[in-house]
């Protein structure tokens, strides 16, 4: 079992003890968040992205707009967070799309595709009632891998 004891701002230092084992494991992790000057939404209680050693995880992306224009526009803002730690859509390894109408998604799946340029990650694909966002019809989530990045 861990426990987690402290933070620091932006860059964040959690320490956990392992209880089996008596010894401190830290975990750095770095955040950013839509260039708010903001590390995380408090308000909300998340943050846009964060990196920890030679990972990226970008919480989702939504749009209310199921259309190449609007499928395209959440895949640059995708690729905004990515940047935010010099990466691009060659690091993703993993995608997570949640969706009201997996049928619109699979007839304009060309827009996701340009995105990868032929270099598809792990994909899941999610049909569901709801996003947290209430008109919201698409929402991305992207775990990227850092190459070559000192841990």
């Amino acid at each position: 079992m861990l426990a987690i004891s402290s933070c620091k701002n932006s860059v964040r230092e959690n320490t956990a003890v392992d209880k089996r084992e008596k010894k401190l494991l830290t975990i750095v992790k770095e955040k950013w968040h839509w260039n708010s000057g903001k590390d995380q939404d408090t308000t909300a209680g998340y943050a846009q992205v964060v990196k920890s050693g030679k990972v990226i995880y970008i919480s989702g992306v939504p749009t209310n707009d199921l259309s190449p224009k609007g499928i395209s526009e959440v895949y640059e803002k995708l690729n905004q967070c990515l940047k935010a730690f010099g990466a691009s859509s060659k690091n993703v390894v993993k995608e997570t799309l949640y969706t009201t109408d997996i049928e619109a998604m699979k007839k304009y799946n060309g827009a996701r595709k340009a995105f990868y340029k032929d270099d598809f990650p792990a994909a899941s694909w999610v049909q569901i009632n709801r996003l947290y966002e209430p008109d919201a019809k698409l929402e991305i989530e992207l775990i990227a891998h850092l190459e070559g990045a000192e841990e």
